[in-house]
């Protein structure tokens, strides 16, 4: 990944989970109409954007943190109220 896509994901990454399964924000890209499933007892995240491509992560989910990690990033979302 390169350095200007970190800096990009480190001030754009947004992301807002739906209890319906739907996933809006900015990840590597803009994700406007996405999906998610949490499955494995919500150690494994696969959101897919508009046009179905996956992008599986592991994750971790604490009351206030969501850590994503993929082959090529780790990021841990904090929760915004």
């Amino acid at each position: 990944m390169s350095d200007s896509l970190k800096t990009v994901i480190l001030t754009d990454g947004t992301l807002t989970f739906t209890k319906d399964g739907h996933v809006t924000g900015y990840l590597t890209r803009e994700i406007t109409n996405g999906t998610y499933a949490l499955t494995k007892g919500g150690k494994s995240l696969v959101i897919k954007d508009e046009v179905g491509t996956p992008y599986p992560c592991e994750s971790t989910i604490t009351s206030d943190q969501l850590i994503l990690d993929s082959k090529e990033v780790k990021l841990t979302l904090k929760k915004i109220e």
